[in-house]
This record gives C-alpha cells, sequence and structure tokens, in this order.
C-alpha cells in the first residue's frame, strides 16, 4: 500500500467513525484508495417505501457516503456542491449493495466522481454523480 492510500485509509476510518448515519445504514468499508471507495451494506425491511421496494433516500445515502469517502480521503475537506442519481433497478430487503466511487477529475477547488450501485447478483440498480468543492481544510 502506498502512502498516499495508507492516508486515505486513516481519513476514512476518521469519517466512519464520527459518522452515525454510515453506521446505522450498516455500511462495510471493501476498499479505499486515494480517489476511490468501496463500500456495502444490507438492505433491512425498515428501509423499505410504501411500495415494498427500497426508498430512494438510502440508495443515494450509500452512494453520497461512498462519494465521501472518495473525495476526502486525500486529507482536503470536501463538501458536495452538485449531486444527481439515476435508479435503474429495484432493490429489496435482505439485497446486498455494492457502491464504488471512482474519481473523474481531481481538481485544485472541485473534484467530480462517479459512483455505481450493484447488487449481489451484478445488477447495476443505480447511477450516482457528484461535484464536490475542496475546502483546503485538513480533516487529520
Amino acid at each position: 500500500m502506498t502512502e498516499k492510500d495508507e492516508l486515505a485509509n486513516r481519513v476514512v476510518e476518521k469519517m466512519m467513525q464520527d459518522d452515525l448515519f454510515s453506521q446505522w445504514l450498516g455500511i462495510k468499508i471493501l476498499e479505499i484508495r486515494e480517489g476511490y471507495s468501496k463500500i456495502k451494506m444490507t438492505i433491512r425491511s425498515e428501509m423499505i417505501n410504501g411500495l415494498g421496494v427500497i426508498h430512494g433516500g438510502i440508495a443515494f445515502s450509500l452512494a453520497d457516503s461512498a462519494f465521501a469517502f472518495a473525495c476526502n480521503n486525500r486529507n482536503n475537506l470536501s463538501l458536495a456542491l452538485d449531486t444527481s442519481i439515476n435508479f435503474l433497478k429495484p432493490v429489496h430487503v435482505n439485497d446486498e449493495l455494492i457502491a464504488e466511487a471512482k474519481e473523474i477529475h481531481n481538481g485544485k477547488s472541485t473534484g467530480l466522481y462517479q459512483v455505481s450501485i450493484i447488487n449481489q447478483h451484478n445488477h447495476t440498480v443505480a447511477l450516482f454523480k457528484g461535484t464536490c468543492f475542496r475546502t483546503g481544510k485538513p480533516l487529520l
């Protein structure tokens, strides 16, 4: 593991320690590299809406956490400027979701990330895009 990836992992460890919402979601970290994150969670019954599928806010939140871990892991506090999500397939109770955030652009003051969410059948269930603003303040 490179020094940059070690720093990225320390930053995300600290973020996760303080992120009670991601903890409530049951998010587990799978892989962190500079500008990249891969996380997973299992859908619980309290995450389902009145139509019997996952509430869109849950999928969005999973993607948003992956986005946050990827764009902040250089130890440069970064905040969302713009985000969007496309829901492609329904998600149900007990589905296992993996969100993978990839850096598209790393600028001095902004970054652009794409997050794909797949289920246990390797079907893409959602695509998320996020732009962040880099504050220049360290997290650690």
